[in-house]
């Protein structure tokens, strides 16, 4: 008889502690329904700010050496943040482009405004696999580009 009783208070106290973590839950879960975490002014801000940041690649397409490295600098002085520099695929660049690779067009006529590059230079590669906005190839006219003092 003792052990029966035992066990009842055992399992009066686990139906006692199940109902309050259900009755915590359902709190929860209602005060979500009346409160959702939604917070559009402050969402709306961040898109805004994080869509001020240029990120771009710099890549030297006419084989001069540290173009890449001069216009990386130029850049990062305007304010766009330039993530990667380095070569292009070929060194045989006539002109400077500008390839926008998010589809963003604003964002790669920005940078081709900063550098001079005739717009009819702007090109549009897109792909979900790209994590920047613009890829800035230097070609062979790059001594004509504005406010880059080589």
């Amino acid at each position: 008889m003792r052990d029966l009783l035992k066990s009842s208070l055992f399992l009066n106290a686990g139906i006692g502690a199940a109902s309050v973590i259900l009755l915590i839950l359902l709190i929860a879960l209602s005060a979500r329904v009346v409160y959702p975490r939604v917070f559009t002014e402050r969402t709306e801000l961040q898109s805004h700010l994080l869509s001020n940041v240029i990120q771009v690649e710099v890549l030297n397409g006419c084989g001069v050496q540290g173009v890449a490295a001069g216009f990386t600098n130029q850049l990062r002085e305007l304010g766009f943040d330039v993530v990667q520099s380095g070569n292009f695929e070929t060194f045989d660049l006539a002109e400077s482009v500008v390839i926008d690779r998010n589809g963003n067009l604003k964002n790669a006529r920005r940078v081709a405004l900063a550098l001079g590059i005739d717009p009819k230079n702007i090109l549009s590669e897109t792909s979900p696999y790209f994590y920047l906005d613009a890829t800035v190839v230097i070609g062979a006219d790059y001594e004509q580009l504005l406010r880059i003092n080589h």
